[in-house]
């Protein structure tokens, strides 16, 4: 009884919380300029990792690229490593974010990877070798998965609740937009010295320099923000942390709502050190070797553990298949793909390859506005159906019309027009739904190492589709559509029958959906509540008296509970 008395406290500080905040999503950011800054600066992030993504597929295939790195481009097995050693890399540095994050600071984790980031961009830019590139894009693919954890971590943590779910929505646009404007700058850069034989080597030098313009924003940038008010609580500034949520907000710091966040920060850093000394109170020292101990046994627990298996196996397996889908074999080879379809002439080719990028990030714009409306297992099982039904039309197509493609141009726009549908498929889908779902499945107290976990699976399959793509190219050819074809269905088949609806559930409604008798969410939140409880920030709220509630902080109490 005094548990759900507790819950209750929180759930009225959340709702006065919110009521005090005012608007939230889009309005939010727009009305408050500090925050929308800070949602700039995170599309920056999301831009960076967009534009690498995409950057790459068009430099494989001009002249000029192919002349001097010949000895890895026509080799599938080279040319699979040449894009995908990158991905390796992302999936090295985003395993070991999470523990600099915390010894750092995010700020200081951000800066750190955009100077790792550009010494890769600049050895590519500079190379001369394929060795050259094998490295710069290893390098460089450390910047990149430390980035695309840190950043939208920092804006996460510094951003108020209201705007969050704005953030996260802006950070999947500015991936798709970075994917889009790399497409088409190559597609203008290749016409440096022309198409053929007199083309400059600026026509892939160019594009691949100006992923320092974003990264060298973002690195100065940083410089000039303020730590995220987490991690200087959780190391014990709390006068700095609530000196930046007061400038952040632009109120003074004794005003309640500043006061409200600083103790549910507070609140939230508390519930983590506890459920960690309950779990593993023999390595709470602080020493280096006790931190290593507690970080491994952390993250084995989610295997070891029955009630966090489940849900780590979800968040895995959803990211396993998101890969698996194709979707970067489509952004990486999208040139080579379309001249397999029967596209003739390079130009064409990265023309082809530029609507690929517009239609993809037009898809995902209804996407992060209605996704809350229509729920995550329509979106994400339509999405994958959708995209497997194009895969198998072209493995049809390319099967009957690839020997005399010439003869046949129907069919070969046909087969590309598909692609641009699949293009379209995933981005309004698998592109933002995939992470969404990855994020709610996960009860707090391990949420933050279930999304590392999950991220890690996204790279490492990215890591491995980008490797043999070339070589089933060559091999197998119109079976490689087939094959995404298939495993695009199965992941359909897969959120359809194994992963729960997360849209609108409840705690106990989670719990219950993955199995958990132990009720391990509804734990965290009656803990939560009696930190809270112990730090002040249900007095601040009973202070005000319960008839000093508005009618609207009644209703959202009423349905946070």
């Amino acid at each position: 009884m005094a548990g759900g008395a507790a819950t209750a406290g929180h759930s009225q500080a959340a709702a006065r919380r919110l009521a005090l905040a005012g608007k939230g999503g889009w309005a939010g950011l727009v009305h408050n300029r500090r925050i929308f800054a800070i949602a700039v600066f995170a599309s920056l992030g999301g831009l960076l990792y967009g534009y690498n993504q995409g950057v790459f597929s068009s430099v494989l295939t001009m002249y000029t690229f192919d002349q001097r790195m010949a000895s890895a481009v026509n080799d599938p097995g080279t040319k699979g490593w040449l894009v995908s050693i990158l991905e390796l890399g992302a999936w090295f540095g985003v395993l070991n974010t999470g523990y600099i994050c915390d010894r750092l600071s995010r700020k200081w984790t951000i800066f750190s990877a955009v100077f790792v980031f550009c010494i890769g961009v600049i050895v590519q830019t500079c190379a001369y070798q394929p060795s050259s590139i094998y490295g710069g894009r290893f390098v460089t693919g450390m910047g990149v998965g430390a980035l695309s954890m840190a950043v939208p971590l920092y804006n996460a943590e510094l951003a108020p609740p209201e705007v969050r779910g704005s953030l996260v929505a802006l950070q999947q646009l500015a991936i798709t937009f970075g994917i889009m404007i790399s497409f088409w700058i190559d597609y203008g850069t290749n016409y440096i010295g022309g198409t053929g034989s007199t083309q400059s080597e600026a026509a892939w030098r160019l594009p691949l320099a100006l992923q320092l313009v974003p990264a060298l924003i973002l690195g100065a940038g940083i410089l000039f923000m303020p730590y995220s008010p987490r991690w200087l609580i959780s190391v014990g500034r709390d006068d700095e942390a609530l000196a930046v949520l007061s400038h952040a907000r632009r109120l003074a710091a004794d005003h309640e709502l500043v006061q409200i966040e600083f103790l549910e920060i507070r609140a939230q850093v508390i519930f983590e050190k506890e459920i960690s000394q309950e779990m593993f109170p023999q390595y709470q020292a602080g020493t280096f070797h006790d931190d290593l101990l507690l970080g491994l046994h952390s993250y084995w627990s989610l295997v070891a553990n029955p009630v966090f298996l489940r849900r780590t196996a979800v968040g895995c397996i959803t990211m396993f298949f998101q890969q698996w889908t194709g979707v970067n074999a489509i952004l990486y080879y999208a040139p080579s793909i379309f001249g397999a379809l029967g596209l003739t002439g390079n130009t064409v080719q990265l023309l082809a390859t530029g609507v690929v990028g517009i239609v993809m990030w037009l898809a995902t714009i209804p996407a992060v506005i209605w996704v809350d409306d229509l729920g995550r297992k329509p979106v994400l099982i339509s999405g994958a159906f959708l995209m497997g039904a194009c895969h198998i039309i072209i493995a049809i197509l390319t099967a009957r019309f690839q020997s005399d493609w010439g003869a046949h141009g129907a069919a070969g726009w046909a087969a590309c027009a598909l692609v641009w549908v699949f293009a379209m498929g995933f981005g309004y889908s698998w592109g933002p739904c995939a992470w969404i779902i990855v994020a709610e499945v996960y009860p707090l107290s391990i949420r933050g190492k279930g999304m590392s976990i999950a991220a890690s699976s996204n790279w490492m399959n990215n890591f491995i589709v980008g490797q043999v793509t070339p070589t089933m190219m060559t091999n197998i050819t119109y079976g490689t559509f087939l094959f995404f074809g298939i495993f695009s269905l199965l992941g359909g088949f897969y959120i359809w029958f194994f992963v729960p609806e997360t849209k609108g559930l409840t705690l106990e409604e989670i719990d219950e959906a993955f199995g958990d008798t132990s009720g391990t969410a509804i734990k965290d939140q009656e803990h939560q509540a009696v930190i809270a409880k112990r730090i002040g920030l249900e007095a601040l709220i009973e202070g005000r008296g319960s008839n000093e509630f508005s009618d609207q902080e009644k209703k959202m109490n009423i349905e946070h509970v």
